[in-house]
């Protein structure tokens, strides 16, 4: 296991892209993504550690928390597989579990996570909300027996010393970094990693300021970064017709893949950014792809219904 992590060489690319060049500035995307073709971008480095520990500790089951389109849950599953761990899947929305079959049918992330031999439990909306109290964790416990638990989204101390693998020595000479923002656990690995004269901008999918509080509580004392909320779409999952032709467009123009969640949402606001020059010429910008294309399997389905649309 220690091999798969620490093996993997990933490549920096400097990015084609008129929006850049017509604004003098270079832009280079580090190719989190193509870390692996399931354990992918920042969910191979938020698993990282929490997998050795769980083996170094004897566990033989990991479990997890999310919703039934998580780039977690689905990477959480496929690292279970290759490295002989059961894996359980808590899942938000107790519906799901009515009709199994269809439910398999229509959600390409549960059918990967099951291929995978992820056991799922179905809980309501409210229940899941309670998923930190202890009965809750105590119910868990008296159905599934021993287990190493992973948070929702997989952010802890161990994720967050993961992600601060993701610069490497060579990216000090870039005045920007730039990522998605999920729970908060990528960027302040990133944050902690970071030099004194970068700036970390941060582009969350959720919703709401709420995020600010809570990575000061998981950083060094730093301020050399800044969240930046205006790209969010509405909220976690929600895209426009907008949005999705700006993905499109862009793997034309570059040859990468985005997904609707994360990073597609983070290129369309540096694009945005770019071009009100909110960068000075001849500025470096580092762009981290954290992955999550697998979610683009479940957005299409939707994306087809609504717009008849989809990402390419």
């Amino acid at each position: 296991m220690q091999d798969f992590f620490n093996n993997k060489s990933i490549f920096n690319e400097a990015l084609k892209w008129a929006v850049a060049e017509e604004n003098s500035v270079e832009v280079v995307i580090k190719r989190e993504d193509l870390l692996h073709h399931e354990v992918s971008g920042n969910k191979f480095r938020k698993l990282k550690y929490n997998l050795l520990k769980a083996k170094a500790d004897g566990y033989n089951t990991l479990l997890t928390f999310g919703g039934a389109f998580s780039n977690h849950l689905a990477a959480t599953a496929a690292a279970g597989f290759l490295f002989g761990f059961k894996t359980i899947g808590v899942i938000r929305g107790d519906e799901l579990a009515f009709d199994f079959a269809q439910t398999l049918g229509q959600n390409p992330t549960l059918r990967l996570a099951h291929h995978y031999g992820m056991q799922f439990k179905f809980v309501s909306r409210t229940l899941y909300r309670l998923k930190n109290s202890a009965n809750f964790s105590a119910n868990l416990h008296t159905e599934f027996g021993t287990f190493y638990e992973l948070p929702e989204g997989g952010t802890n101390d161990l994720a967050i010393k993961g992600c601060e693998e993701i610069l490497k020595p060579q990216d000090d000479a870039f005045d920007y970094i730039c990522l998605a923002v999920g729970t908060g656990g990528t960027i302040s690995g990133i944050i902690n990693a970071s030099q004194k004269h970068q700036k970390v901008l941060g582009f969350p999918a959720l919703k709401g300021n709420f995020l600010t509080s809570e990575i000061k509580n998981m950083i060094k004392p730093k301020v050399n970064w800044q969240l930046i909320n205006d790209y969010n779409f509405g909220g976690y999952a929600k895209v426009s017709k907008e949005l999705i032709t700006f993905i499109n467009e862009f793997k034309t123009e570059t040859n990468i893949p985005l997904d609707a969640v994360y990073t597609g949402k983070m290129m369309f606001g540096l694009a945005d950014l770019i071009r009100k020059g909110s960068f000075k010429k001849g500025s470096k910008i580092l762009v981290i792809h954290t992955g999550g294309l697998q979610g683009n399997n479940g957005m299409n389905v939707f994306l087809k219904k609504k717009y008849n649309i989809e990402i390419r």
